[in-house]
Parts: C-alpha cells; sequence; structure tokens
C-alpha cells in the first residue's frame, strides 16, 4: 500500500470515522475527578518522565494511572462521562490550500490547568458537541495523538496541543461515502452531490481563543520513548501522523527540563502530499542546527518529487526517500539500541519492509523472523490505519 498518496481520505486518528471510545455519554454534565487523583497523577508523570517509560500496557492497578513496564503512568484520569472542562488557548492553520479539499490541518493549543498530566506518545479524546452524523449529541469521543511535549508548548505543564486535519471529502473528488451537509448548501462546495464534514476535526478546527473543549483521557502506551538516554530512533510518519513525533522530538531536543539528556541519534521522515502542507518545517530545521550530529530529517513530497523506485505511479513516498539513506539507516535498524516508529497510512510497514528485506536477506536473515525479533525487543512501535 502507498505511503502517501495524495489522497482526500483523511489522515490518521482525526479520520472521518476514527476508533471510538465505548460508552461516550450523551451528557457532559458528570462530576470531574478528585483533586486528590489528579495530584497523583501529576507526580506520578514526573517521575515517569525522569525515570523513562517503555510500551506495552499492562492491568490497571489504581484509578488514572496504568503500570508500563513496571512504571506508572496516567492513563483515563477523565472518561467520557465524565471528560475534563478545558478551554482553547490558540488555533493556527499550519497549512495553505492545495488542490486537496482536506487540505487544511490545524495547531491547537489546549489549557488543561495542569490536570490532564500526560506523558510523550501518549493520546487524549476530544468530544464534539455534535450532532453526529447518527444526529447523537454530544458526538462520540475521537481519539488523536498529542502533538506536545509533557510541559506543553508553553512549558508550563498547563496545556496540550494537537495537530487536525479539517476533514472534508466531496463526491466527485475522492473518496466520500456519507454526506452530513444538505445538498447544495455548502458554502465551499454548493454543487457537490455529497459533502461530508467531520463532525470532531471541524470542532477542532474552528474552535477560538477562549472556547470550551471536553477532554478525555491521557491514554496510549505503544508510541513512548524507550528509557535508554542511548537509544536511536527512526521517525516515519505521513501527515498529521508527525503528533507523537513532535512530542518525541520536542522533548529530546527542546525543552529546557530534558533537552541535554538524549545521547543517541533521531532520524524524522516526513511524508506529505505538497510542499504547502509540510507540518513544521522550521521546527525540525531549528533542532537539525542545534543538533546536527544528533538529529536527521528528511520529507517525501508525493506530488512533487520523483522516485524510479516507486514502480506504481513514480512519486515520492516515505520508503522511497529513506532509500536514498539505505547504507546508514540499515546499520541503525540491525542496532539493538534502535527503536523504530511509525505513524499514519497503514502503507508505512510494507514500505518498511520494501526497505529492509533484501539488506535482512543478504545476511542470511529470514525478514519475518528478524521483524519478530525486533517486535519482541519492544523496538518496533506502530500506530498505523
Amino acid at each position: 500500500m502507498a505511503l502517501d498518496l495524495p489522497v482526500t481520505r483523511p489522515l490518521h486518528l482525526e479520520a472521518t470515522r476514527p476508533v471510538q471510545a465505548h460508552g461516550a455519554s450523551k451528557s457532559t454534565s458528570s462530576p470531574f475527578v478528585t483533586t486528590s487523583r489528579v495530584s497523583a497523577a501529576l507526580a506520578l508523570a514526573g517521575l515517569a518522565r525522569q525515570c523513562g517509560v517503555l510500551r506495552r500496557a499492562t492491568a490497571v492497578k489504581k484509578k488514572g494511572v496504568r503500570v508500563v513496564e513496571g512504571k506508572e503512568i496516567p492513563w483515563n484520569l477523565f472518561s467520557p462521562k465524565a471528560p475534563y472542562k478545558g478551554s482553547t488557548v490558540s488555533k493556527e492553520t499550519i497549512t495553505s490550500k492545495t488542490p486537496l479539499v482536506n487540505w487544511e490541518t490545524c495547531h491547537v493549543i489546549m489549557d488543561h490547568g495542569g490536570k490532564v498530566p500526560y506523558i510523550e506518545g501518549q493520546s487524549i479524546g476530544i468530544i464534539a458537541p455534535g450532532p453526529d452524523k447518527k444526529g447523537e449529541t454530544p458526538a462520540k469521543i475521537r481519539l488523536y495523538s498529542i502533538a506536545s511535549s509533557a510541559p506543553g508548548d508553553d512549558e508550563k505543564n498547563n496545556t496540550v496541543s494537537l495537530v487536525v486535519k479539517r476533514v472534508v471529502e466531496v463526491a466527485g473528488r475522492g473518496w466520500c461515502e456519507y454526506s452530513n451537509v444538505e445538498k447544495g448548501k455548502d458554502p465551499e462546495f454548493p454543487d457537490a452531490a455529497k459533502v461530508y464534514r467531520g463532525v470532531c476535526s471541524s470542532h477542532i478546527c474552528d474552535l477560538n481563543a477562549g472556547d470550551d473543549v471536553l477532554i478525555t483521557g491521557p491514554t496510549g502506551a505503544e508510541m513512548l520513548l524507550p528509557e535508554d538516554p542511548e537509544a536511536n530512533m527512526i521517525f516515519m510518519a505521513t501527515g498529521t501522523g508527525i503528533a507523537p513525533f513532535r512530542s518525541h522530538l520536542r522533548n529530546l531536543f527542546h525543552d529546557r527540563v530534558s533537552k541535554g539528556k538524549f545521547k543517541g541519534v533521531a532520524w524524522l521522515f516526513l511524508g506529505v502530499p505538497f510542499s504547502q502542507s509540510l507540518l513544521y518545517d522550521e521546527e525540525w530545521k531549528e533542532m537539525q542546527a542545534e543538533y546536527p550530529d544528533q538529529f536527521r530529517y528528511d520529507y517525501a513530497v508525493s506530488s512533487e518529487e520523483k522516485s524510479e523506485k516507486n514502480k506504481i505511479n513514480g512519486e515520492m513516498w516515505v520508503q522511497h526517500k529513506m532509500m536514498q539513506y539505505a547504507d546508514d539507516l540499515w546499520e541503525l535498524v540491525k542496532d539493538p539500541k534502535t527503536h523504530v516508529y511509525m505513524c499514519g497510512l497503514k502503507g508505512m510497514e510494507s514500505g518498511f519492509a520494501e526497505c529492509f528485506q533484501e539488506r535482512v536477506e543478504a545476511e542470511g536473515m529470514v525478514y519475518a523472523e528478524f521483524l519478530k525479533k525486533m517486535k519482541k525487543d519492544k523496538r518496533y512501535h506502530v500506530e498505523v490505519y
């Protein structure tokens, strides 16, 4: 499957029909969790950040906390039936218009008052007022990978950031199965037979400073950073799949409390359809300039770059950009201290195989067994759809 097709179907966890949390409530008036639980989780979050955490969650030991590889991290402090009522700090559109109908991506900062502690690599849920496509209000919870490091963009431990693509599907302009806009009434596409606008993504992308927002979570253990400060990381992202990697990279190279502690190498590969769709490009360039020996950044712009390696349509996808550095990357992949992360389109897993299967077999190994060993060693982290 292609890594970075110029698709109109939305990317990552803000997809039109993303994973829904069970038991989403039709009322958001339930009481919030107690202050003592929040305080305990805040302390645990700080301890976890100092000690480091690995993935693969085990059984919940206490409310608001989950044990991951022997360490406690914040976990579902706020449920769909009892969300935290935060407020919007700011919303910024960080892409510019392209031929795609779903070109708009926003960076949104939300104030949680220090009540929703989280670890880099986790997700939160957002509850939109609705109505959803079934007419329910509020809408079902939607999960989004967190795009800020644990202290938040302002490093004051009071905010959480998301990067969200506005979901827009238009009949005749790509995949469009449902319609939730009366025919002829869409202001942008009045002549379209069907228009679907994502309920939660539109809610988030329409937020203004001061607007209320209902937050659940945090949750997720698959994308957490390794505890070894000398570990290496290869990050593979398409579109808004960049979210957890921005969280990681700010922790490694930006935040006052943590920068300088990381001793390994991080290499980011980002795939987007147009150069106007590049996300946080200036941040990555600044990090690369400050840490040239530890951070590398490369991107694949599918509609603007060509690759002879792509036998499907000749476009440059993430795996084809990686092939340009195959020798260096293979040495990293073989290193038992290297962790590989993928977030975004499902095709990245086959793309990873496309990059490295021949190299694995050239060294007398079976690719399936090599990958199985990576998973067993907990250095293969995947969150794709």
